[in-house]
């Protein structure tokens, strides 16, 4: 067994060695206290614990070193950042806004490519941010790649940035699977030529033949919905600065979903973090309640309610067709039940698999008020702005993680009118999921309800992290070690500040370690 862990920060930590804990947790001695064996307490587990973290987060240390050793396009230094701000919106930013404006110009301003995780609340501004730094880097000449997971989203984001962004003389155009051939053949063209300066686009921008002329920023929107490998595509698309090196564009992503400081840690310790943790100015806050199914005149009690005072009402249900596998309700037929309850509301349907003419057909007339109530699945979780919107009930929300019933409550509460959120338990889990779903009613706090969907769901379901690269750890433990990996982290970014390649002595052993376990994985891990 080859010790990976300097000496002296064992002695720090009160570690014990690495041959002394497996001795220990194979054959236990009369002085050890068995009770914490029995439940992954010890010191022994402890230290294996940190082994983990430690490894990890020297790996994710290395790639941020080797990040900062690509050249990228640097955008100059803009008098006043706020000023940027001040040419496209049409509000004052929050001061976490201000704060993480600055936090990103300054990194765009650099000669290393930017890599930062912008990280906020359902309705914390990140999309008007965003926007301010596509605004620096095309002042500036370079073009911008505005990348989400779906037509949906990426129509919302079009739509906000074309009512922005043309303020300051940027053109917006769009990319996605829909785009008619002859559309899609001129917008090839203007990237390529650096005509465009901003592209907002779904997984169509990462085909081969999508070439950009001076490509500086690529923001990517809920990007754990994309595998590495289409991460990793744009960031091979910056422009050749010479001897067939090419600049590395700066990269800014983007989670509408607040994740526990642990799991950014880990999933993204090779990131930067910028935080908007403070919400705009009359964001109203979302009455939650939680109900069961059997009550079904409640249910309709409460959508009849909210249509009679002028409210609009979206409606989710975890299918789109009856199944024989599920018993669950599901949205066409419960479209089909809303219609025949409430003929005059002008009851819409949206799923994935409508067309997209279908479905901006379906937006547009909820987003008119031609219809007051919209049912559909999960495709609203994200990128959906109705502010007249004031109703949200989820059918089966059993079915759904803590953070995903955050994220279908924030598309409410976004006008002034006070809203309200109804979530409907199916009886599947019993006691355990409705205790679970009582937490929305607790609170309104992304953060905190993502600390209770990672003890609840563990790391792996949360994020779909299983995909997203979070490799697999069998003594640590995110909730119960919170310490151990800040400490790991600090120790990490010691080791790898002295010694970036691990060619010391000292630390062959840890070289081998990470060879062994992490290196294949990681070079994917955050796909540029």
């Amino acid at each position: 067994l080859a010790e990976t862990i300097p000496a002296g920060l064992l002695e720090q930590l009160r570690l014990p060695d690495l041959r002394t804990s497996i001795r220990h947790l194979h054959r236990p001695t009369d002085d050890d206290e068995l009770t914490a064996l029995a439940e992954g307490r010890s010191c022994y587990h402890q230290r294996l614990a940190f082994d983990e973290f430690f490894h990890l987060q020297v790996a994710l240390a290395q790639r941020r070193t080797s990040r900062r050793a690509n050249p990228a396009l640097p955008v100059p230094r803009p008098p006043d950042p706020q000023a940027l701000a001040g040419a496209i919106l049409p509000f004052e930013p929050t001061a976490a806004q201000r704060r993480v404006i600055d936090e990103i110009v300054a990194d765009l301003t650099g000669p290393q490519p930017m890599a930062r995780l912008l990280q906020g609340d359902v309705g914390s501004g990140k999309t008007a941010v965003a926007a301010v730094a596509a605004l620096a880097a095309a002042r500036a000449g370079l073009q911008v790649a505005f990348l989400a997971p779906t037509e949906i989203l990426a129509e919302q984001h079009r739509r906000t940035l074309a009512g922005l962004m043309p303020r300051a003389g940027i053109e917006v155009g769009a990319l996605t699977g829909s785009t008619r051939a002859r559309d899609r053949r001129q917008m090839l063209a203007r990237l390529a030529s650096g005509e465009l300066p901003l592209v907002v686009g779904t997984h169509a921008l990462l085909q081969p033949d999508v070439v950009f002329s001076r490509l500086g920023l690529v923001v990517v929107d809920e990007q754990h919905r994309f595998g590495v490998l289409q991460r990793a595509a744009l960031a091979e698309r910056g422009p050749l600065i010479g001897d067939g090196l090419r600049a590395v564009p700066h990269q800014l992503v983007m989670t509408a979903t607040p994740i526990p400081r642990s799991l950014t840690l880990t999933l993204y310790g090779d990131l930067a973090l910028s935080v908007l943790d403070e919400l705009p100015p009359g964001r109203t806050p979302i009455a939650t309640a939680v109900l069961r199914q059997e009550e079904g005149d409640r249910f309709y009690r409460e959508i009849a309610t909210e249509l009679a005072t002028g409210g609009r009402i979206f409606v989710v249900y975890p299918l789109v067709e009856e199944s024989e596998k599920l018993d669950l309700a599901n949205a066409t037929s419960g479209a089909e039940a809303l219609r025949h309850r409430f003929p005059e509301a002008g009851v819409t349907l949206l799923t994935g698999r409508m067309k997209g003419a279908e479905k901006e057909a379906a937006m547009a007339a909820f987003a008119s008020g031609r219809s007051r109530v919209l049912v559909a699945t999960t495709v609203v979780e994200v990128g959906i702005d109705v502010p007249q919107a004031s109703g949200m009930v989820v059918v089966n929300a059993e079915r759904f993680g803590l953070s995903q019933l955050h994220q279908l409550r924030g598309r409410v509460g976004r006008g002034a009118r006070a809203s309200r959120c109804l979530l409907v338990h199916g009886g599947a889990g019993g006691v355990e999921a409705w205790r679970r779903l009582k937490v929305m009613e607790q609170t309104n706090d992304g953060f905190r309800i993502a600390e209770e969907d990672l003890a609840i769901r563990g790391p792996g379901d949360l994020l779909g992290t299983r995909q997203a690269g979070l490799p697999s750890f069998a003594f640590a433990d995110l909730m119960r070690h919170g310490r151990l990996l800040e400490e790991a982290r600090r120790a990490a970014q010691a080791v790898v500040e002295r010694d970036p390649g691990l060619a010391l002595p000292e630390h062959a052993a840890l070289q081998r370690a990470l060879a062994e376990q992490y290196r294949t994985r990681l070079a994917l891990l955050r796909g540029g």
